[in-house]
């Protein structure tokens, strides 16, 4: 025991557990001997040595104990952490500009009364197309390429990645009822593949149910959001009649832009010198049959839908020219159109925020 109290290291320490308590250690030794006693003479000596055995780890854990605890305050005496240095001027990561837009649009519509919804990316059949106004003979399912499983969907036809977000509409309606106003943003997958279109997309749709909804509704709405979103009041929509199998009537919407120095810049009339119409979105006031399959009273509840994507905004905002690179994950990409991640948009302090 003297000299444990002497040594200075770790080392030391454990030095003196082997020798005394290891297999060959002294203690083990006295161990060995138990086994030559007669009974009585061992009756009284292992409970000694037992004693001695304990006495001994107790004494080397306390010794390793206080030599770490002395190690300890050695280094918080010599060390030191300047609070003052400044923060990395390079930031280490970047919100990606989808994650970004979806904010921007989120922070807008909730400000108009709307909530988000979501659903799942693997849809059902009777949710992405039957309740739709599209059935298994319609012609409108010819109009998306659509990734299917063999699986038998649980109200018949097939499950598939969904197509649009859509089916989110229908399963708020079914799960909520009237009056409803919702957007719902996400993930879309449909196959195509160029500049301007990738297997998997971003969507955001909007749905509005309530009584006495018509036509001028969604076009004040439409030119509240994008008057928002590109921040400017000289946003002028043009409302061109179109089909689309869950509205009727169906319009696409078109935004005037001009052209500087070679980029589409919207504002003004497309109609005017040096400007010109781009097509945007697709919307329209939903289709009686869609109320119904959502168990709503098409008599009693009107609406209006519109989906955009998402990706084209961020384009079209922030200056990308092919959609593609969106997913390639190139960091030189993501940092040069990536945003801070303290760059949160709010309507007071502005949605479009500094990359």
């Amino acid at each position: 025991m003297t000299r444990l109290e002497t040594v200075q290291s770790a080392t030391e320490v454990e030095a003196i557990r082997v020798e005394a308590l290891g297999k060959a250690g002294w203690i083990s030794a006295l161990m060995k001997t138990l086994g030559g006693m007669s009974p009585d003479e061992r009756q009284v000596q292992a409970p000694r040595i037992q004693a001695l055995r304990a006495r001994v780890a107790d004494a080397i854990e306390a010794k390793k104990a206080a030599l770490e605890a002395a190690e300890l305050e050695a280094r918080l005496a010599s060390e030191t952490l300047d609070l003052t240095l400044p923060a990395p001027t390079t930031p280490k990561g970047s919100v990606h500009p989808v994650s970004q837009v979806m904010d921007e649009l989120a922070e807008i519509f909730a400000d108009l009364g709307f909530a988000v919804a979501t659903g799942p990316e693997i849809e059902d059949d009777w949710y992405n197309f039957t309740a739709l106004n599209m059935p298994e003979s319609h012609p409108a399912r010819a109009m998306h390429d659509t990734f299917y499983f063999p699986d038998t969907a649980p109200k018949g036809g097939r499950m598939l990645l969904r197509t649009h977000t859509s089916p989110v509409q229908i399963r708020s309606m079914v799960e909520q009822g009237a009056p409803i106003r919702i957007i719902a943003p996400g993930r879309v997958y449909r196959s195509d593949s160029d500049a301007t279109h990738t297997p998997m997309f971003h969507q955001i749709e909007g749905l509005v149910i309530d009584r006495d909804i018509h036509l001028g509704h969604l076009k004040w709405t439409l030119e509240t959001f994008l008057k928002a979103f590109f921040e400017t009041d000289d946003i002028v929509l043009r409302l061109r009649p179109s089909y689309f199998p869950f509205t009727e009537p169906s319009v696409e919407v078109d935004v005037g832009f001009r052209w500087d120095n070679g980029k589409r810049v919207l504002g003004g009339s497309g109609d005017a010198e040096g400007h010109g119409w781009m097509e945007l979105l697709g919307s329209g006031m939903v289709n009686r049959r869609v109320i119904e399959y959502a168990g709503l009273d098409p008599d009693e509840w009107q609406g209006f839908a519109f989906g955009v994507g998402v990706d084209r905004l961020a384009m079209l905002k922030y200056g990308m020219d092919d959609l593609r690179a969106f997913f390639d994950g190139d960091g030189r990409w993501l940092a040069h159109y990536g945003f801070s991640g303290l760059d949160q948009p709010t309507l007071s302090a502005g949605i479009g925020a500094g990359a």
